[in-house]
């Protein structure tokens, strides 16, 4: 069994800066991709960043600039640190991994439970 436990949510000024971090436990042989999404009242579950087991990063568009995914693969552990945060950044932030518990096991998604980010004056 795998747990991903996200932490570092909360309230936020718009101008502001939060660090988020989702730590993976558990029966895990490897990770691939880890990543952040993000879902608002009323909308779709969207990508934010995603970071390979190599380093390579991939960011939508809207956070480009302002958002750094990055991970410590020794520690199962993916960071978002979030700068110049928006009041439209506001949304449940979740945390994603494609991993495999055993070298015989397939890839699958493995997602934690959400941590709210809320920017607002």
């Amino acid at each position: 069994q795998v747990q991903l436990v996200e932490s570092g949510g909360g309230l936020v000024q718009p101008g502001g800066s939060l660090r988020l971090s989702c730590a993976a436990s558990g029966s895990i042989f490897s990770i691939n991709a880890m990543g952040w999404y993000r879902q608002a009242p009323g909308k779709q579950r969207e990508l934010v960043a995603a970071i390979t087991s190599g380093g390579s990063t991939n960011y939508a568009d809207s956070v480009k600039g302002r958002f750094t995914i990055s991970r410590d693969n020794a520690k199962n552990t993916v960071y978002l640190q979030m700068n110049s945060l928006k009041p439209e950044d506001t949304a449940v932030y979740y945390c994603n991994a494609d991993l495999r518990s055993s070298w015989y096991d397939a890839w699958r998604d493995n997602w934690g439970q959400g941590t709210q980010v809320t920017v607002s004056s």
